[in-house]
């Protein structure tokens, strides 16, 4: 997801969007430990994710 989208948001949806992320990494790690992630690209992006919400509601609280 693209910073741009994401300072759009409020940081409660913000908050919601990261759960969202880190039940999708959840489930990428589990699968990758089982051997049946295909993509393994996309649990770094996931990661990558996170750390953007993460930074943007960072900037949110200390702005306000």
């Amino acid at each position: 997801m693209k910073p741009k989208e994401l300072r759009d948001l409020s940081v409660e949806e913000l908050a919601v969007r990261e759960k969202e992320f880190r039940e999708e990494e959840f489930k990428l790690r589990f699968k990758k430990a089982t051997g049946q992630l295909e993509k393994t690209a996309r649990l770094t992006q996931v990661r990558k994710d996170i750390a953007r919400v993460k930074t943007i509601i960072r900037e949110k609280e200390r702005s306000a």
